[in-house]
């Protein structure tokens, strides 16, 4: 008898540290939304009035936001990976470095891919509110991106002026 509750309070005590920073876990969370793409992950981490704070052009307010630029990414890049490399809380705020890579093999617009490697960074502040996320501002390596996708042509390769 002895032995089960102290096995049940270590059990407590084990699941508690492993939820012990919601400001953590929401980014945690969040950023396994980018590298699935599964949208009950973004439900789970966003809050229901979440609000974009650097939202694009076209894009919707709010959760449905983040589930479209998911849905129309993986559209372009199938097998998109995202990795959280970097995490760093500080109160209710939390940065987040995030390392994408994959390949340009389905559609972007009207430009279809041709199997380019795609592989840029962003980085996200998020404002936790009750272990969810209410506010994000985001930077993302856009212009490296759509140079790889071949929509932007990389300096190197345009012709020079004096040619």
């Amino acid at each position: 008898m002895k032995a089960l509750i102290i096995a049940g309070l270590l059990a407590g005590a084990v699941s508690q540290a492993a939820h012990a920073d919601p400001v953590t876990d929401a980014a945690r969370t969040y950023a396994a939304f980018w590298n699935t793409g599964d949208p009950a992950l973004a439900r789970q981490a966003l809050s229901p009035d979440f609000i974009d704070r650097t939202l694009p052009a076209g894009r919707e307010q709010g959760v449905n936001g983040p589930l479209q630029a998911s849905q129309g990414f993986r559209a372009a890049v199938p097998d998109l990976k995202a990795e959280a490399t970097h995490i760093v809380p500080h109160g209710d705020l939390v940065s987040v470095r995030l390392h994408f890579t994959g390949h340009f093999t389905g559609t972007f617009g009207e430009v279809r891919g041709k199997g380019q490697a795609i592989d840029f960074q962003a980085f996200d502040l998020y404002h936790v509110v009750n272990g969810r996320i209410a506010e994000n501002w985001h930077l993302e390596d856009n212009l490296t991106l759509l140079r790889q996708m071949g929509i932007m042509p990389d300096p190197q390769s345009a012709p020079s002026k004096t040619q």
